[in-house]
């Protein structure tokens, strides 16, 4: 399965946080739509990085820093990695453990065309099992015309 069929199947809706947000309206989206993980976007809509809920919480924990007055551009994530909509699961999956990320947009033609998670993908890529598990009995328990 590729990012593309995945991203038929989940949407390609992208939430965004403005640069400048507090990191406490950053966590308030996320929460109030059900996301771990906001792209980050300046005053024209572009893309500057993205910011997760552990991002906030790590990084005002250690720094001892206020959830209401620091801002989203202090604790993003700057050099994002990307995937493409030909990227197949597997190797987007490898890609999230091989950088421990749970977040990942897709960029097309250097458009942003989505954003997955790791349970997205893992999700697909059980369906994707329970399908082929589904043909194989069929198949050896005869069900199969022909």
């Amino acid at each position: 399965m590729t990012v593309r069929e995945l991203l038929q199947q989940k949407g390609r809706q992208v939430y965004t946080v403005d640069h400048e947000a507090s990191c406490l309206d950053a966590a308030r989206k996320m929460v109030e739509v059900n996301v771990g993980s906001l792209l980050v976007v300046d005053e024209r809509e572009r893309p500057l990085g993205i910011v997760t809920e552990r991002d906030i919480l790590r990084k005002l924990n250690v720094r001892g820093l206020p959830l209401d007055r620091t801002l989203v551009r202090d604790v993003m994530t700057r050099d994002v990695i990307v995937v493409t909509p030909d990227d197949d699961l597997d190797t987007v999956m490898q890609t999230m453990t091989t950088h421990r990320i749970r977040h990942v947009p897709v960029v097309e033609e250097n458009r942003l065309a989505g954003l997955i998670s790791i349970g997205d993908v893992v999700k697909a890529m059980l369906r994707n099992v329970e399908v082929q598990t589904r043909h194989l009995l069929d198949y050896i328990q005869d069900r199969y015309p022909g």
